[in-house]
């Protein structure tokens, strides 16, 4: 990419804030930059969501998962889409509700009758983009339902394991402010999103650009007719993801990314802190990041950018700490200041 947006390191870690990139110089400019024209497609139907785009982007390079955090009416389903249709993918949508049975996300045997035989139907998390909605409306044995397509990207059913496609990523939304009727993430499951982003209200400009646009016909149910088409494929995402696995690590960041993840276990106001997991995926999108602004090593501005994404809903805050209005943001920021930055 071209232009990325990061979450710099000197401001507050859950607030991206652009940058200037490193020129393109290596064999995975051709891949870069076809990643990088998916702001500009993507924009033609979400309006002010450029951070979003970049940090779904980071989690396909990484092969994670992402969890959308936002009030309704802030466009994450039309996000989804509209990056699925500049990829070229296939995704699927499942309304998460009480009544949704594992069976309907993974698929179940079905009776033949003329054949007298079972036979597998799959169900809609075989795809490549899979858009989880409301993921905590559903109780806990649906939602886990996810987890073994998270992490060994296959299902079971009947003994038989089922690979899912390459690419296949989980993006699952969540409302922060209605609480009734739902079933909060277990730790368990929160530790397999690799990133959780949160989807801001659009500024002014963007909400007016936004009225603007549905008052001359946009309609965002019929992307084609907004112009939005594949500006990249499989083949660059591919590419991508090889350069990524190259960028280097030096000993001494990846010795700052256990410190601070040590750092947010032995916080006092932390009830659980981050796991090696999340040391794991630290390390992973910082070095998509890295490759993103044009460099072939992560710095410890990587880190530092992508901490917050990365490692805040690993995070569990004591009780009494969050009633004096302490966040695992706050605990976060405290954690990068304290931490020595290696030279």
């Amino acid at each position: 990419m071209t232009d990325p947006t990061p979450t710099t390191a000197t401001a507050d870690p859950s607030t991206p804030e652009p940058d200037a990139a490193a020129p393109a110089t290596d064999a995975s400019s051709a891949a870069r930059d076809a990643l990088g024209r998916l702001r500009t497609e993507v924009g033609k139907a979400v309006v002010g969501q450029d951070q979003m785009v970049t940090g779904l982007v980071i989690a396909l390079l990484c092969r994670g998962h992402v969890l959308l955090e936002g009030v309704p009416g802030v466009a994450k389903t039309l996000l989804v889409r509209a990056l699925a249709a500049s990829l070229d993918l296939d995704t699927k949508r499942v309304q998460f509700t009480p009544d949704l049975m594992p069976g309907d996300v993974t698929g179940s045997l079905v009776y033949d009758a003329r054949t007298a035989a079972f036979s597998f139907r799959e169900g809609p998390v075989f795809t490549n983009l899979m858009l989880a909605d409301e993921i905590n409306r559903t109780p806990p044995k649906t939602q886990s339902a996810l987890l073994e397509a998270m992490e060994e990207r296959q299902v079971t059913v009947d003994g038989e394991a089922r690979p899912l496609p390459d690419p296949f990523l989980v993006i699952a939304t969540q409302n922060p402010v209605e609480y009734e009727g739902t079933y909060p993430l277990p730790e368990a499951q929160l530790d397999r999103f690799m990133l959780k982003l949160t989807v801001p209200m659009p500024a002014r400009d963007a909400e007016t650009d936004v009225l603007r646009r549905h008052a001359a016909g946009f309609d965002p149910r019929d992307l084609a007719a907004a112009g939005v088409g594949p500006v990249a494929s499989i083949g660059d995402l591919d590419a991508a993801r090889a350069s990524v696995a190259a960028v280097e690590v030096a000993d001494d960041v990846l010795a700052y990314i256990v410190d601070i993840c040590r750092a947010t276990r032995e916080a006092p106001s932390v009830a659980l802190g981050v796991s090696p997991r999340g040391a794991t995926a630290l390390m992973q999108t910082a070095r998509a990041w890295a490759w993103m602004r044009g460099r072939t090593y992560v710095s410890p501005d990587d880190v530092k950018a992508l901490a917050a994404w990365t490692l805040a809903h690993r995070m569990r805050v004591r009780a009494e700490a969050e009633l004096e209005g302490v966040t695992a943001i706050s605990v976060l920021t405290s954690v990068l200041a304290a931490v020595p930055v290696p030279r």
